[in-house]
């Protein structure tokens, strides 16, 4: 599913050393739940742009859903993000519309019709436990909510890959578990979750794949892992 040979990835002279990627080797299978942790500088932000083609890599190999990235062409990066959900930390939500059209925005710009719309929709609120919030806004939403309502919004497509990045990082323990509860969930409906955090408690009691990232290396790659700061 996700696969990356001998990834590096270099700036500039005037960037942080931190920021770049050194031979990183990395293979995540259909299906699976995989933590991605490290201190701020590690490169986590950096792996996650190279995965979505925001980035590209200054050398190695990296294929995604049997995607090979050095032959995909520039007008084919939307179908890829099509296949690759993203969940970000500050939720990015549209203020003047209601949790309906923010997630139904998702499908209107890929030309989804109405009437798929409205059977879609309802079904992906009933996954992140929001149905009967369909008409509110985002500001009379609680921010675990808010966060919910972004999830649903990356997998209305039916992604294969979800990519949680900090998804709990403004949020309270309780709203935070509530979020990873979901995360589960979707990830036991068959898609690959990769999850970055640096949450220690989230990743000590999820016992997930744990892969530690450090100066740009993948230092410690582990099943059923704890982490320590």
């Amino acid at each position: 599913m996700i696969l990356l040979d001998r990834v590096t990835k270099t700036y500039g002279k005037d960037k942080e050393a931190g920021d770049a990627l050194s031979r990183i080797t990395l293979h995540v299978e259909p299906k699976e739940f995989v933590i991605v942790v490290g201190q701020s500088g590690a490169g986590k932000t950096t792996l996650l742009k190279l995965l979505t083609r925001e980035e590209r890599p200054t050398s190695g190999k990296i294929v995604i859903g049997g995607i090979d990235y050095d032959k995909l062409k520039d007008k084919d990066i939307p179908m890829l993000r099509r296949k690759i959900g993203v969940v970000f930390q500050d939720f990015k939500l549209l203020p003047n519309k209601t949790v309906f059209e923010n997630i139904a925005f998702a499908l209107e710009i890929v030309g989804i019709s109405n009437r798929e719309i409205r059977h879609t929709v309802p079904k992906v609120l009933d996954i992140v436990n929001l149905k009967g919030k369909e008409d509110r806004m985002p500001r009379e939403l609680s921010g675990g909510e808010r966060q919910r309502v972004a999830i649903a919004r990356a997998i209305v497509r039916q992604p294969r890959i979800l990519i949680a990045d900090e998804p709990t990082g403004n949020l309270d323990p309780k709203h935070a578990w509530d979020v990873i509860k979901v995360l589960e969930k979707i990830n036991r409906f068959g898609t690959t979750v990769l999850l970055t955090t640096h949450n220690v408690e989230i990743v000590n009691k999820l016992k997930r794949r744990v892969v530690t990232i450090q100066d740009g290396r993948i230092v410690s790659d582990r099943a059923n892992a704890s982490y320590k700061i």
